[in-house]
């Protein structure tokens, strides 16, 4: 078994080094959180985002042994074009963290704003762009025994999320992860991510929100990149579990 997640000394000393990661956009929130916390353990990351150029190479620029490569994964080559890059760099690739998305803030009963252009848009970058990422990285993964995060939502357990499109591509992340843990065992393992309400840029004004989930949450408080950036960094450590897609909303779904 090639890989640095099959040695278990390795794993028991919580060292990554010589492991690689693909972080799809990463230049801030919590595929910035991602990318830090892989550094931190010792592995290569290489950093993306599809606009925010500045904020992808600052990160990048920051880490021991980090890339930014700007790619749009809904782009014809631009999943193939980031696989190319970690390849060249480091010759392998053993982690692919899908966290690159696109939302739209729409009241759920105003089925007219959520319009097919708007469906399609967010589909076309959390759907088909993901599957796109996921398809060129698979021969690398397989030879590294590695493993896909998928960053979904809790949007796609419960009738919740900035608008129905959101929450429906969240639904059809988190079925893809089961579907293709299936069929990429024992390869590589897939499993996901479904965030609560994160303090990040795109919900920075969502104050009254923030004050109900607090309110009813157990844990009585919105999530931090970091402690969704945890769970992903425990999916793509622990041996042994795949398919399973675990939610990082301090409880909020166990009593809303």
């Amino acid at each position: 078994m090639d890989g640095r997640l099959g040695d278990p000394t390795a794993m028991s000393s919580g060292s990554l080094e010589g492991h690689v990661a693909l972080v799809t956009g990463s230049s801030s929130g919590i595929g910035a959180a991602v990318a830090r916390q892989f550094a931190e353990r010792g592995a290569s990351v290489l950093v993306n985002s599809a606009h925010s150029i500045g904020a992808g190479q600052a990160l990048a620029a920051s880490l021991p042994d980090a890339l930014y490569v700007r790619a749009d994964i809904t782009e014809h080559d631009g999943p193939a074009r980031l696989v190319s890059a970690a390849l060249e760099r480091w010759g392998r690739i053993d982690t692919l963290v899908n966290n690159a998305g696109a939302t739209e803030v729409i009241a759920h009963e105003d089925l007219a704003a959520a319009s097919p252009d708007v469906w399609r848009a967010i589909f076309e970058v959390n759907v088909v762009g993901t599957w796109s990422m996921t398809t060129a990285a698979v021969d690398a993964l397989r030879a590294a025994n590695g493993s896909i995060v998928m960053v979904g939502s809790i949007a796609g357990l419960r009738p919740t999320g900035s608008s129905i499109p959101y929450a429906a591509s969240k639904a059809a992340v988190h079925h893809m992860t089961v579907l293709l843990a299936k069929v990429l065992g024992p390869d590589v393992r897939v499993n996901a991510v479904a965030p609560g309400l994160i303090d990040t840029p795109w919900t920075a004004d969502w104050s009254e929100l923030r004050a109900g989930v607090s309110a009813l949450a157990p844990l009585r408080r919105t999530g931090q990149p970091d402690d969704v950036a945890e769970a992903v960094l425990d999916l793509a450590t622990l041996a042994y579990v795949t398919g399973q897609v675990i939610a990082v909303d301090g409880g909020i779904t166990i009593v809303a």
